[in-house]
């Protein structure tokens, strides 16, 4: 019986690895996200604009490309509703975002060690998308209108991490990332004269899964 091409796909990722002289990396992740939202202001208010805290889900194929050297694919998944607020007033709107990117990870021990700490730099995109419906009335719409709309954004990512071996192709892992992105104005839009500026933080925590073949 002649194989499928998944099945020649499976087998010729290992088989190009060891040609190579690599190994990869596959694996989940799970944790949350806290944000650090932009500052805005208009003729008669103050205040920020950004997104709510939430869980984060993520996946990611990645490579070593030498003893210390490696890299990987990453993309996380954000509920993180939209968000304005002045003094004790507070407007929400449902909203989710998907970060794609690439890091390159410098690692602190050889690939030997039992736990491996490393740093971790890279860049992408992350999509934001407002979901649901729009409310009628939103408070401080003089502020920030928070549209129900999707926008893209450049992401830098900066973090680090401990690899932990669990078995022979399991490792535990911990990983921080921040995912910085100019502040989406079309998601949050201020109307004239008001002025948002600044970047949106998103430090993210997860914990994660993953096989080494």
């Amino acid at each position: 019986m002649k194989p499928t091409i998944s099945r020649v796909l499976l087998l010729s990722i290992p088989l190009a690895a060891a040609a190579f002289g690599q190994s990869w990396e596959f694996g989940g992740s799970a944790g949350y996200g806290l944000y650090h939202n932009a500052s805005v202001t208009s003729a008669s208010a103050s205040g920020t604009a950004g997104f709510s805290n939430g869980v984060a889900f993520g996946a990611l194929l990645g490579n070593q490309m030498s003893r210390w050297v490696g890299g990987e694919a990453r993309y996380t998944y954000r509920m993180d509703d939209l968000e304005v607020s002045s003094g004790s007033t507070k407007a929400k709107a449902s909203a989710q975002s998907h970060a794609l990117h690439y890091d390159v990870l410098i690692h602190l021990a050889d690939k030997e060690s039992p736990v491996r700490p490393f740093v971790a730099v890279g860049a992408g995109v992350k999509l934001y998308r407002g979901t649901g419906a729009e409310p009628a009335f939103q408070p401080l719409s003089s502020l920030v209108v928070l549209s129900h709309t999707t926008e893209a954004q450049p992401l830098v990512s900066v973090g680090g991490g401990l690899k932990f071996s669990v078995a022979r192709h399991t490792l535990l892992r911990l990983d921080f990332r921040d995912y910085a992105t100019p502040t989406p104005t079309s998601l949050l839009a201020s109307p004239p004269p008001g002025k948002i500026g600044g970047w949106v933080h998103d430090l993210v925590f997860l914990m994660g899964i993953s096989t080494v073949f």
